[in-house]
This record gives C-alpha cells, sequence and structure tokens, in this order.
C-alpha cells in the first residue's frame, strides 16, 4: 500500500455514497438502509449483491465478491488499489496527495507507454517501404487513408527482433517488454517479436489506453488472427474492441459484429455503433459492459453452426443483463463487410432495421430441426418452442408468441400457455433453491475461509469472532468500548486477530472505524472476508448482550486450550468446571 494519507482516503470515501457509484454500474432497488440488484461480478437473475449503506460496503451472496467503494472501482474498471483511489479521486473532484507510487501502478504505467510506442512503431512501418504489403492489404479491403490512422492501424514486419530493438531505443527493459506481452520467450530463453507480418489492430480502452493488439495474416495462412494475450492491463473478458468509439455515437443501440474488419468497415460506412469481441465469445463481463451504454444489441454473427451457437450464447448473457437482442439475417454475403461492399450503407441500414427479433430467430431455428406434418415431430417442436418462450419475462410477450406456435399446430392456445407456465413455475424454483443454497450455505470455497482457513477447525469461535468485528463496524461509536474490554489474546483464529489489532491501531489513533481504513491495511482475499463478515451479521437489536455473549464464549474456548495443554487433577478439574459455572 503507498503513502497516501488515510485522512485522504476517509475524506474521499465520506465525500461520495457506494450506492451512487456502485448505481452507475449497476440498477440498484433500495430498502431500508440496504439496496440490491443484479451481480456486476457473475452472471445472475435474482438479485444476491447487496450494498449496504451503514458500512458503506458492498458484497454479493452469489460468488462472494465484496469491500468498500474503491474496491468496487478496482474491480469493475481493472484497476490497481491505488488507481481505483486516483479515478475516485477524479470523480469526486478531489486531488490526491502525492506519495510513493504502488509498484503494481508503477509496473502498468510503464506497460501502457510500451503499448502506445508499439502502437506507433506498428502505423509508422505501415506507411513505409516494409509495411506496403500491410497497407495496399487494408486498402484492397476497401479501408481509406482517414480510417487506417482513426482506427490506428498498422504492420508488424516479417522480424523476429525489430520491435524488440525499436523499444530498447527508448529504453525499455526486456522485463517490462515481455510483461507488455508484446514479446515472448522462446525455449532457448531469447526474446522475439510476438507478431510478424501481420495488418496490426490496436485495442484501445475507454481511457484511450492501448491495452492490447491484434494481428491478421494477409493470406489463408494459420492462424488468421493473434491476440494478445491476457496482461496486467487487458483482460479479453473485460474489454471490447471499438467501444471507445462506439460509445460516443448518439444511439441506444450496438452492433455486436464478430471481428475487426466488420466493425471497421460498419463505421467506414457511417455505422459508429459497431464493437467486436476479442476473439473468444461473448463474456458475461462483456455484456454486463455493453448494458452500461446500450438498451438494444443487434448481432451481427456468421451463419455457420459456430455463429448460430454464438448467437444464443449471446441471446442468453444479454437477457440476463435486460437488453433487448435483434440478429441480424445476412444473405448474398458472407458478412458485414462484403455486404456493404457489394450494396452499400443504405441497403445494410434496411437490413438492420429488418433484425429479426430473439425469439423469432429461437423459433425458426427450433422449427427448422422437426418436420411438422409428423404427429411426433409436431409434439417435439411444440415442447421445445414453449420451453424457449417460458424464458421470456413479459407476459404479454409470451402470450403473443404462444398463440402464433398453437395456431401453426392446430391447438388451442390455453394449452400450450398451461405448460409455459409450468416450466416457468420450475424455473422460478429453482432459481431460488440456488439463491438460497448460495446464502446460506457454508463452504471451505468461500472468501471467508479462504481469508482465514482456521475457521474450518474453530467454526464456533470465528463466529463469535466475526460477530464482534462486525459489530464494531455497523456501531463505530461502541469501537472504543469494546475494544477495551477485549484482552490481546482473546481472539484465536489468526486473521481475526490480524483485523483486531488493525480495528485497535485505528481507535488508538483517533481514526474513524469504517470498512474502507480496515481494507487499507488488508490484502485482497482479506478484504472480501471483511465484506463477508459485516454482510452476515448486521442487524443487532441489543449489542451490549451480543457482545458479551461472544466474549463470553471466546473466553470459554481459551480456557478449555488451558484444560487441554496441561495435566491437571480431577480436584483441580472441578473446581475450574465450577467456576466457569458461576
Amino acid at each position: 500500500m503507498p503513502e497516501i494519507p488515510r485522512e485522504f482516503i476517509t475524506r474521499l470515501t465520506e465525500s461520495c455514497d457506494i450506492g451512487d457509484v456502485i448505481g452507475s454500474y449497476v440498477q440498484l432497488k433500495r430498502s431500508g438502509r440496504i439496496s440490491k440488484g443484479l451481480c456486476p461480478f457473475h452472471s445472475e437473475k435474482t438479485p444476491s449483491f447487496c450494498v449496504y449503506h451503514d458500512t458503506q460496503s458492498f458484497y454479493c451472496f452469489g460468488c462472494g465478491t465484496g469491500g468498500d467503494v474503491i474496491t468496487f472501482i478496482k474491480k469493475a474498471e481493472n484497476l490497481s488499489y491505488v488507481e481505483a483511489i486516483h479515478s475516485l479521486a477524479r470523480r469526486m473532484g478531489l486531488a490526491v496527495p502525492e506519495g510513493k507510487e504502488d509498484i503494481t501502478a508503477k509496473r502498468r504505467k510503464t506497460i501502457l507507454e510500451i503499448n502506445r510506442e508499439t502502437a506507433r512503431f506498428y502505423h509508422k512501418v505501415l506507411r513505409s517501404p516494409i509495411g506496403a504489403s500491410g497497407y495496399q492489404y487494408l486498402r484492397n479491403r476497401g479501408l481509406s487513408d482517414e480510417t487506417i490512422i482513426r482506427y490506428g492501424l498498422g504492420f508488424a514486419p516479417d522480424s523476429f527482433h525489430t520491435l524488440i530493438d525499436y523499444l530498447h531505443q527508448k529504453e525499455f527493459a526486456d522485463i517490462d517488454i515481455e510483461a507488455a506481452a508484446v514479446a515472448k520467450r522462446s525455449s532457448k530463453g531469447n526474446l522475439y517479436d510476438l507478431f510478424r507480418n501481420r495488418v496490426m489492430f490496436p485495442i484501445i480502452d475507454l481511457a484511450g489506453n492501448v491495452v492490447a493488439f491484434g494481428g491478421r495474416v494477409m493470406d489463408d495462412s494459420k492462424p488468421k488472427y493473434l491476440n494478445s494475450p491476457e496482461t496486467m492491463v487487458f483482460k479479453k473478458s473485460k474489454n471490447l474492441f471499438s467501444l471507445n468509439f462506439a460509445r460516443k455515437a448518439e444511439d441506444d443501440t450496438l452492433i455486436l459484429a464478430e471481428g475487426y474488419m466488420d466493425v471497421i468497415s460498419m463505421y467506414a460506412a457511417g455505422f459508429h455503433n459497431v464493437v467486436a469481441t476479442l476473439g473468444t465469445a461473448l463474456t458475461p463481463e462483456q455484456a454486463r459492459i455493453i448494458a452500461k451504454y446500450a438498451k438494444e444489441v443487434i448481432l451481427s454473427y456468421d451463419a455457420d453452426e459456430a455463429g448460430q451457437k454464438a448467437i444464443q450464447r449471446a441471446m442468453n448473457l444479454f437477457s440476463e443483463v435486460g437488453i433487448q437482442t435483434n440478429v441480424l439475417h445476412i444473405e448474398e454475403a458472407k458478412d458485414p463487410d462484403e455486404y456493404i461492399k457489394k450494396f452499400g450503407a443504405d441497403r445494410f441500414r434496411r437490413l438492420l432495421n429488418e433484425s429479426s427479433s430473439v425469439m423469432d430467430f429461437q423459433l425458426n431455428r427450433i422449427r427448422s430441426k422437426y418436420r411438422l406434418e409428423l404427429a411426433e415431430d409436431k409434439i417435439a417442436y411444440m415442447k421445445d418452442a414453449a420451453y424457449a418462450i417460458a424464458q421470456m419475462d413479459d407476459a404479454v410477450s409470451r402470450s403473443v408468441y404462444a398463440g402464433n406456435v398453437a395456431q401453426e399446430c392446430g391447438i388451442e392456445a390455453q394449452i400450450l400457455v398451461g405448460r409455459i407456465d409450468t416450466i416457468r413455475r420450475s424455473n422460478q424454483k429453482k432459481e431460488q433453491q440456488k439463491q438460497i443454497r448460495a446464502i446460506i450455505a457454508p463452504s471451505h470455497a468461500t472468501s471467508a475461509y479462504k481469508a482465514n482457513p482456521q475457521k474450518a477447525e474453530y467454526e464456533k469461535e470465528a463466529a463469535a469472532e466475526e460477530m464482534i468485528i462486525s459489530l464494531i463496524l455497523h456501531r463505530p461509536e461502541l469501537a472504543k468500548s469494546i475494544l477495551k474490554q477485549i484482552p490481546e489474546n482473546l481472539f484465536i483464529t489468526e486473521f481475526n486477530q490480524k483485523v483486531l489489532a488493525v480495528l485497535r491501531q485505528l481507535s488508538d489513533e483517533g481514526q474513524s472505524i469504517s470498512v474502507t481504513l480496515l481494507n487499507s491495511q488488508l490484502e485482497e482475499e482479506e478484504r472480501t472476508a471483511i465484506s463477508a463478515i459485516a454482510a452476515k451479521y448486521d442487524e443487532f437489536a441489543s449489542p451490549e448482550k451480543i457482545f458479551f455473549d461472544c466474549k463470553a464464549r471466546l473466553e470459554e474456548a481459551q480456557q478449555n486450550k488451558v484444560l487441554q495443554g496441561q495435566a491437571i487433577s480431577a480436584e483441580q478439574f472441578m473446581r475450574l468446571k465450577e467456576k466457569k459455572r458461576r
């Protein structure tokens, strides 16, 4: 942890409301002192993500993620802890006092500088005689110089050391060049350029940083595309190609394409609201990012089997984040790039306007598997169609589609509606049971057990320790009084001993007791464990009684440890037991 004064961290977190900050990422519904919403860090249909306004913390009972407002910014924006403080400070209009730069933040800064210089190098090579083949390839694909410059496109020469030599001239060290993943070690330990003889597509995040690269061959060799591996500044699941441009488009609809060239071709044709995933299937994180900028998504994927599966996955993910999804059906061309070149932008715009709904797409796909003139196939079709329609939340939409399918199969609509209602009740029951299990079932894989492995051995004692810690966090006005009554050796588990020591230090220094200041002294896993503790024990009708009950349980446990650790006579044992009873 760098030397950012605790007083500033306190001022920063007190100047904002965690509900307002998280509410800009997640749709929250407040009930008393708690707000709930769908977790932004994992996929779910029933809200298990909670924001606690009294402790200014959050916790998800579904995936076990938790922390304070700084931790949330850190995870949501893929930043280091110090970078998250700076990000929140900018949001609140505060200047972070200068101090020693965080080692992680310094390394991230260096990697971003290397990426920026690498992008400049590739772009410069593209416009040189060495990059003539790459430049001609892009021009043949219909890209203008203006589009090439806007996207910062480049060319990686067919060499193993040209980029490395260039970065050495810029005084970057090998260890940092390798960390940026623009170069790689051979089996003999030699560093070589990762991208060679490819046209290059810089991947730019929402802050304008070059975080990674995609490289495409100009012939039919494999792999067709080579993408940067994940680094300290780049996570595939949390980035989208061209989102830095698409988010500025005055449109609440985004087009999701498959590849870089589709995106660039559409952008050049005037469709600026287009993005693509980065060589992988759409991820839940990417779906949640898109949900920040669009109310509707049009899927523009290939019509082959892989494309159909990708469409199905994307529709499910967008459904979970509440985005309306349509599917683009392209005929007479293999992709949007080819379609625009053959028929022009106006006709492609009409194609977008005619994109089919998710349910139409699903029903057409289901229908294609059956011969409806056969009774058995017709029954199978209706069962599959009923299951698909049951996933729709809107009752009117369910009724309309059920009526269409029923008419198509020559049965009464009410029969199909009944089947759909039965499926929905079953689905709801399964979802509720899943959420209940996630909330109440103890698991040694949870953050609390990872941070405090002794909890498995001392379950009851750890629970008493956690309740005292949570009581201090929820009732900071009682902190001094409680801490004075807790002997140094009362806690049994080492993690909770550490937490108690930090709380005692904050109290002795006159600092305010808060989840944020406590978190500033802990590691990532420990911060999540604290949020889990604060979320689990958050209601105290009789705080004094709860404290004394927990203290008594811990004193008894300590006494039992003493008895087990020494040989005593039966008479001594009885006296101690009688003393305990009194």
